[in-house]
């Protein structure tokens, strides 16, 4: 069986999961749905190929290997790659419970995708398990959510899980931390994002990513700020020239230090510092 539908319960049976249909892509037209929305989750296990799911506007990449969850009221889309048509498990539900135990698989609308690490056999295994139920018509609702169960078992062993989400988390903000010391110790020197990645120790591409995700900021605009920063404090203090403070604020060419400064405050040093005259 390749696609099973579920019809509902009126023995007064009840679970925490109502399970609406159970199926494998291969059996649908195109593979793809949407633009649309929903009134009930969708759970799917890639098997093979690559595909792109939308939420809200947010598209995400999936391959082989990969769960991603299809939340309710909320406006998606889903596709095959043209180059690498996907294959893929799905399962739809509703239920009280769900936000309860989709919080310990850690699937939501913000992180829709898990990779599953290995356990591909076991997934599937859970999927089709649920597909048999076809075969058990004494015991079909019972046997069903059985596999489903089982499905989130899995999903949840896979989960990293709370703590070592945030000693991630911590880690990052320490990596991140790191970057703002040795900026604000060197930034009166010509130093470069390159050397700052170099000096916390991971790729300039990550330190972006997580200035990006944590700072809402990059590394270069970062240091540009700072230096901005500093620059401003020296004209209002000091009466060391543009050249000078140039130099204090890590820059070697003035002229390129006033176009900075006035791309980012609004207004060339000389015109700055005038305003901050003591009268």
């Amino acid at each position: 069986m390749s696609y099973l539908y579920f019809k509902p319960q009126t023995d007064g049976i009840t679970s925490d999961f109502t399970l609406y249909y159970c199926g494998m892509s291969a059996y649908e037209k195109k593979n793809s749905w949407g633009p649309g929305v929903r009134d009930y989750f969708t759970l799917c296990y890639v098997t093979e190929g690559e595909g792109y799911l939308s939420l809200n506007g947010e598209e995400h990449h999936l391959v082989s290997g990969m769960c991603f969850l299809v939340p309710p009221k909320v406006l998606l889309t889903y596709r095959p790659d043209p180059a690498h048509p996907w294959d893929y498990y799905f399962v739809a539900f509703n239920g009280q419970k769900i936000d309860e135990y989709l919080s310990r698989i850690g699937l939501n609308k913000q992180v829709p995708i898990l990779d599953s690490k290995g356990a591909e056999s076991v997934l599937e295994e859970c999927f089709q398990f649920i597909l048999d139920a076809e075969n058990y018509p004494k015991s079909k609702d019972l046997h069903a959510i059985s596999g489903f169960y089982a499905l989130l078992s899995v999903m949840c062993e896979l989960n990293e899980g709370p703590q070592v989400q945030k000693e991630k988390c911590n880690k990052q903000w320490q990596y991140v931390r790191e970057a703002i010391d040795f900026i604000e110790k060197n930034y009166t020197e010509p130093i470069t994002v390159e050397e700052v990645s170099r000096y916390v120790g991971i790729n300039r591409k990550y330190l972006t990513k997580l200035f990006n995700d944590l700072v809402s900021d990059s590394p270069k605009s970062y240091l540009m700020h700072y230096r901005m920063e500093k620059a401003c404090e020296l004209l209002k203090e000091t009466t060391l020239s543009i050249k000078e403070i140039s130099h204090s604020v890590g820059y070697q060419d003035a002229l390129v230090f006033s176009k900075v400064f006035k791309k980012m405050v609004g207004t060339c040093p000389r015109e700055y510092r005038n305003r901050y005259l003591i009268q």
